[in-house]
């Protein structure tokens, strides 16, 4: 599959990123997929549940998350990222913020670079310049190790808005083509519940940037906190929020649970194309 046609088709119908964390210490699945043959097996069965993208991760960003170092990194993605661009035509998605990481993940197969620091690192942007892919930029307020302690806004949704906007202008400055952009306003990154909430109820507005949006609240704890169930018992409220995306306009629903969401959203995008 070319660059280009994943957000081709992202404009023409919503897509399903499946999660793919090879660590041992990610809030939901941490460990579970960290050896590559389990993490390649894990890969290949969403491709079949229907995943249109799968995001290969080597470090964790939840609150409270140690950092990695680049070697670390390259050594739990790269085996994963090959293994796959061998054994199927799915983009690769690579979840870093590290430009080393990005240019090796990309020359393994990767067909997508996605930064929860918006490509803010030094390097970052020139990095995903010359690889010439598509981008994800996120929005966090502060960083993983204090990102969730007393989140402040004034407004909410227009300062994501407005950081998102300024790193759009800020990639294509440097040579990133718009049509290669994808923004995410990054549910649970340094936002309270009542922050969570007041986006997803507006992403909408989000959506009017006239990007594709990327939208990933699978077992967040905004559902943990409303719900009052663990990580693993929030399929439901997970399917509702991404419906709730689905239906505001969001391109990309990324997903732990592939196979119901990829259900979910085939449902709304049928009602929404319904005459």
């Amino acid at each position: 599959m070319s660059k280009r046609s994943i957000l081709l088709r992202a404009k023409q119908s919503p897509l399903v990123m499946g999660i793919l964390n090879v660590t041992p210490d990610s809030f939901s699945d941490g460990g579970d997929f960290f050896l590559p043959e389990k993490a390649l097996k894990q890969g290949l069965n969403m491709v079949t549940e229907g995943a249109d993208i799968i995001d290969v991760g080597g470090e964790s960003t939840r609150p409270d998350a140690s950092p990695v170092s680049v070697q670390q990194e390259l050594d739990r993605v790269l085996p994963v990222i090959q293994a796959l661009h061998a054994e199927s035509s799915v983009t690769i998605s690579i979840d870093t913020s590290k430009p080393e990481v990005m240019r090796a993940a990309v020359a393994a197969g990767a067909g997508l670079i996605n930064d929860v620091r918006a490509l803010q690192m030094s390097g970052t942007v020139q990095t995903a310049a010359e690889a010439d892919v598509p981008v994800c930029l996120m929005h966090m307020q502060g960083q993983p190790d204090t990102m969730q302690k007393q989140p402040h806004y004034e407004n909410v949704l227009e300062e994501v808005k407005s950081f998102l906007l300024q790193r759009i202008a800020c990639c294509e400055a440097a040579g990133i083509k718009r049509d290669h952009i994808i923004v995410d306003p990054g549910f649970g990154f340094g936002k309270s519940l009542k922050h969570n909430l007041s986006i997803m109820k507006h992403v909408h507005e989000i959506c009017a940037i006239g990007l594709p949006v990327l939208v990933g609240v699978s077992r967040k704890s905004m559902i943990g906190d409303v719900l009052n169930v663990s990580a693993k018992e929030r399929l439901a409220g997970s399917l509702a929020l991404a419906s709730l995306a689905v239906w505001q306009g969001c391109s990309i629903l990324r997903a732990h649970d592939v196979r119901a969401t990829v259900d979910a959203v085939k449902m709304m995008a049928a009602v929404i194309r319904s005459q």
